[in-house]
């Protein structure tokens, strides 16, 4: 799903997203909700980028990557967590490209996502190369979930990739 978001663009720099977890529903300009692995996923555009929560049997998940104000910690480049029964696991990279090759990568992953029974983008006003983007999948039991989020002026693309799964159990 493609949708254009209406609000300004305020999170503009690649180097102001900060990463949470655990965080309330924030205000979303658009929702998907999904059924993956027998667990229910939404996925959330911000004004200031994305929030995905998670409910399911061993309980519940709320992953947030945006411009937060009071948050100074920069996105981290890789996170690992037990989250009750759950297993979490989160990365995330900044690729910086040209011009155009920026506009090329823009277009290919808004079409991908847009023509995606799991996908979720959202472009700002003003450059059709603004835009947050999300894709989910299950595999396995695992829910799986990436993200861009496109910085024209900057040329800059963080990426960010998430997966959540049961925790095994030790063997004895």
């Amino acid at each position: 799903m493609l949708t254009t978001l209406k609000t300004s663009y305020t999170d503009t720099r690649a180097a102001d997203l900060a990463w949470a977890l655990g965080r309330e529903p924030l205000p979303a300009l658009a929702e998907l909700d999904l059924e993956l692995a027998g667990a229910r996923l939404q996925l959330r555009l911000l004004g200031a980028s994305h929030q995905v929560l998670l409910e399911g049997e061993p309980g519940s998940c709320s992953e947030t990557v945006a411009c937060m104000p009071g948050r100074s910690t920069p996105l981290p480049l890789g996170v690992a967590r037990r989250l009750g029964d759950w297993e979490y696991e989160f990365a995330a990279r900044v690729e910086t490209l040209s011009e155009r090759s920026f506009a090329v990568r823009a277009q290919e992953l808004l079409a991908l996502v847009a023509d995606h029974p799991h996908g979720l983008a959202g472009t700002f006003p003003g450059s059709p190369h603004a835009f947050t983007a999300m894709v989910a999948q299950q595999v396995g039991g695992q829910m799986r979930w990436r993200t861009w989020h496109a910085y024209p002026q900057e040329g800059r693309l963080v990426v960010t990739r998430t997966h959540v799964g049961a925790r095994l159990p030790v063997p004895r």
